[in-house]
């Protein structure tokens, strides 16, 4: 079994969280998935790349006064 490592970033001046598998290219593109969710996806394998949530310590304010971003 392989693991999947990704990386979380989180925006706060912007309320936006971004979650990636290393970093995205060009061969990612994005998806809008609606209610402020987008996914990336690579082009060719159709694999998931990553997500961004907009607005994200809106939907989960105990959370995001939980967690630590560097």
């Amino acid at each position: 079994m392989s693991k999947k490592i990704f990386n979380l970033e989180f925006d706060k001046n912007d309320d936006i969280l971004y979650v990636t598998r290393g970093s995205l290219t060009k061969e990612d593109t994005s998806e809008e998935l609606g209610d402020d969710v987008v996914i990336w996806r690579n082009k060719k394998t159709k694999e998931v790349s990553g997500f961004t949530v907009l607005n994200f310590s809106k939907r989960s304010k105990s959370l995001t006064d939980n967690l630590i971003f560097k």
